[in-house]
C-alpha cells in the first residue's frame, strides 16, 4: 500500500507540476518559460519524486514505465495493474487541482488543457503517423535510460538526473508534435477534463508509449551486462 500511495503522489505532482505549468505558466509572454520552460518542468517532476520516492515504490509514475520495466525484468507482473491503477487515480487527482486552480480566474480559456493529440489537436499540426512514430520511439529512449541508469552497474545516486533530464530532452522534441505523452496515465488526466477531440485521441497515447516501452524492455534486456 506505501508503495501504491507513493505512486499516486509522484503521478499528481508530475501531472501538477508539468501541465501544471503549460496551463498557468506558458501562455505568459513576460514569465518566458514556452516550451522549454514546460519541458524542464516535468523533467523536474521526475527528478524530485525520484530522490523522493525512488525508494518506496521505484519513482514510475507511468504505466508504460511499468510495463517496461516488468519487459525488462525488473518489476513483478502482480504489481502491473495496482501501480497502473494507482498513476491514473494520481494523475486524475493532479488535473483536479490544476483545473480547480485554473478556473478561478474570470473569463479563463483552458483550451486543450494541456493535452495530447494529433492533426488538429496537434500543436504543430502533425499527422497521426507522425505522433504515432513520436511516441513509440521517444518513450522507447526513455526506458532504455530509465533500464540503463537504474542498472546495479550504473553510477550510483545519478538515475534521478539522467531520467529527468531524459524527460526533459523528450520534450523538447515532442511538444510541438504530440504536446508530448509517453505516459498514460498523464494523458488520461487532461483528457477527461478537456474532452472532444482529445478523449477520442486518448487511444494513441495508450497503445504508443507501451509499445515503445515493450520494445525497449526486449532491447535492453539483449543490452544489458551480465557480469
Amino acid at each position: 500500500m506505501k508503495k501504491l500511495v507513493a505512486e499516486f503522489i509522484g503521478t499528481l505532482w508530475l501531472v501538477l507540476g508539468g501541465c501544471g505549468s503549460a496551463v498557468l505558466a506558458a501562455g505568459f509572454p513576460e514569465l518566458g518559460i514556452g516550451f522549454v520552460g514546460v519541458a524542464f518542468a516535468f523533467g523536474l517532476t521526475v527528478v524530485t519524486m525520484a530522490y523522493a520516492i525512488g525508494h518506496i515504490s521505484g519513482c514510475h509514475l507511468n504505466p508504460a514505465v511499468s510495463i517496461g520495466l516488468w519487459m525488462g525484468g525488473r518489476f513483478d507482473s502482480k504489481d502491473i495493474v495496482p501501480y497502473i491503477i494507482a498513476q491514473v487515480l494520481g494523475g486524475l487527482a493532479g488535473a483536479a487541482i490544476l483545473y480547480s486552480i485554473a478556473t478561478g480566474k474570470a473569463g479563463v480559456d483552458l483550451g486543450g488543457f494541456a493535452s495530447n493529440g494529433f492533426g488538429e489537436a496537434s500543436p504543430g499540426g502533425y499527422s497521426m503517423m507522425s505522433a504515432l512514430i513520436t511516441e513509440i520511439v521517444m518513450t522507447f529512449f526513455f526506458l532504455i535510460v530509465i533500464l540503463g541508469a537504474t542498472h546495479p552497474k550504473a553510477p550510483a545516486g545519478f538515475g534521478g538526473l539522467a531520467i529527468g533530464l531524459a524527460l526533459v530532452l523528450i520534450h523538447l522534441i515532442s511538444i510541438p508534435v504530440t504536446n508530448t505523452s509517453v505516459n498514460p496515465a498523464r494523458s488520461t488526466s487532461q483528457a477527461i477534463f478537456a474532452g472532444g477531440i482529445y478523449l477520442q485521441q486518448l487511444w494513441l497515447f495508450w497503445i504508443a508509449p507501451i509499445a515503445g516501452a515493450i520494445l525497449a524492455g526486449i532491447v535492453y534486456k539483449f543490452l544489458s551486462p551480465t557480469e
